[in-house]
């Protein structure tokens, strides 16, 4: 019996002063949450509705009350612990399966580009979005015939964390698929609506 990729986004309650605070830095608080909540919103129904993999929204706090509905098939808590130990989990006790995790502030990301990292799976014990920054944007794992773990001592938010990873992956197969950004700061902000000349940013 075959089993149905799952796809995971991991996401933050909206809230002021609780999401993109390093944007809001050079944007503001108010300009931060509008661009987060658009953009949550945004990449669940980009994503959604697709047959090729269930879609599972991962929020933090666990158990909240979002305030919207999400085109999703279910949403589950995210848990204690540091973005590696959040993730890890996620890949230790979500479905079976092929597993996808990305996150909910990716302007760039497609259906096309989620249905090729499932693809790679087939072939590959894991799979990456890398990012420009040095990180990355998406994360899977075939999940056979053991589940791997890729997280320990991994140096987040510095150029360092994708190549982190894979240090703790060798000897594994991996694939890569498209490189994104995600918005950080005002510059990536700024950049972002230079591409997209329908809008204009608030800065």
């Amino acid at each position: 019996m075959s089993v149905r990729n799952c796809l995971v986004i991991m996401a933050k309650r909206p809230s002021a002063g609780r999401v993109k605070t390093r944007l809001a830095r050079d944007v503001g608080t108010v300009e931060a949450l509008r661009f987060y909540r658009h953009q949550l919103a945004w990449t669940c129904r980009t994503l959604a509705g697709n047959r090729q993999w269930k879609l599972v929204l991962s929020c933090a706090p666990d158990h909240v009350r979002w305030g919207v509905s999400l085109p999703v098939d279910g949403i589950i808590g995210q848990g204690s612990g540091g973005l590696g130990e959040r993730m890890q989990r996620l890949f230790d006790e979500v479905e079976h399966g092929p597993l996808i995790i990305t996150g909910a502030d990716i302007p760039g990301i497609t259906p096309a580009m989620i249905s090729r990292a499932f693809q790679l799976l087939q072939g590959h014990d894991m799979v990456f979005g890398p990012a420009r920054d040095g990180g990355y944007w998406l994360v899977g794992q075939r999940r056979r015939p053991h589940i791997l773990r890729p997280f320990d001592a991994v140096r987040w938010s510095t150029p360092c964390a994708l190549s982190d990873t894979l240090k703790n992956i060798e000897g594994h197969s991996v694939g890569f698929v498209d490189e994104l950004d995600d918005i950080d700061n005002g510059a990536d902000y700024k950049k972002l609506y230079a591409i997209n000349s329908s809008t204009t940013p608030r800065v």
